[in-house]
């Protein structure tokens, strides 16, 4: 079967945030009386959506809070003032999107990050207009790895999801692709995956940056639609 479109992961993936996380959590650890987290603990605890960050900072910590919506409300309002303001564009993710697009394929962002603050950090970084489709955090829906947010880009392309790839940077990728029954995961190495190797995590490939996902998927056999098709 042919794939159509690509699902992409964002932080890890398009844009290395975890600057953003660790400017936004500094001030929460110390309401907390905590010791600011290392960019190195935030890379190894991201990527499962700012719940379970939070729940695993505070394990770390050992620390425990009476109201955790509470808690999660100012670390959300902490993430908003600094959204973008130390994120950096990953290398060959501009060259990436341009050859997908020159073969044709429809690109969704599916991302656990609220989707305020994804549209915001795609716009301010252009890259809003390579995606017909973002699918963000939002209350109600499971973060990766569960599928949801992958099943509801996949509808919203009206598309099943065998027909679309995911890519992503982490195990939480690989199992909400699995779990979603899409195509198949290429996972790119310069992610964050909790501080264990990529390799580790099956996939369809694993790639050094997004501007080698064209060149791959034009070698396989039938992988998308011809431009224009």
């Amino acid at each position: 079967m042919k794939i159509e479109a690509l699902l992409v992961d964002l932080d890890g993936t398009l844009l290395d945030t975890v600057g953003d996380f660790v400017a936004a959590l500094t001030p929460l650890a110390a309401e907390l009386g905590a010791p600011a987290p290392s960019e190195a603990l935030v890379r190894r605890l991201i990527g499962r959506g700012g719940a379970q960050l939070l729940r695993d900072l505070l394990a770390h910590w050992g620390l425990t809070v009476q109201n955790f919506e509470a808690l999660r409300e100012r670390y959300e309002c902490h993430y908003r003032a600094v959204n973008g303001q130390r994120a950096r564009l990953f290398e060959g993710v501009v060259v990436g999107l341009e050859g997908l697009r020159a073969l044709g394929l429809r690109l969704a962002c599916v991302t656990n990050k609220p989707q305020a603050n994804a549209q915001a950090l795609l716009e301010r970084f252009r890259l809003a207009a390579y995606f017909e489709l973002l699918v963000g955090g939002a209350q109600g829906l499971r973060a990766k790895p569960a599928p949801d947010s992958l099943l509801l880009a996949c509808a919203g392309l009206g598309l099943p999801p065998a027909r679309c790839l995911m890519v992503g940077d982490s195990a939480n990728d690989a199992a909400a692709a699995r779990a979603a029954g899409c195509a198949g995961v290429v996972l790119l190495r310069h992610g964050y995956n909790h501080g264990e190797p990529i390799e580790a995590v099956p996939a369809e490939a694993h790639l050094d940056g997004l501007d080698r996902l064209p060149a791959w998927l034009s070698g396989r056999a039938c992988p998308c639609p011809a431009a224009g098709s």
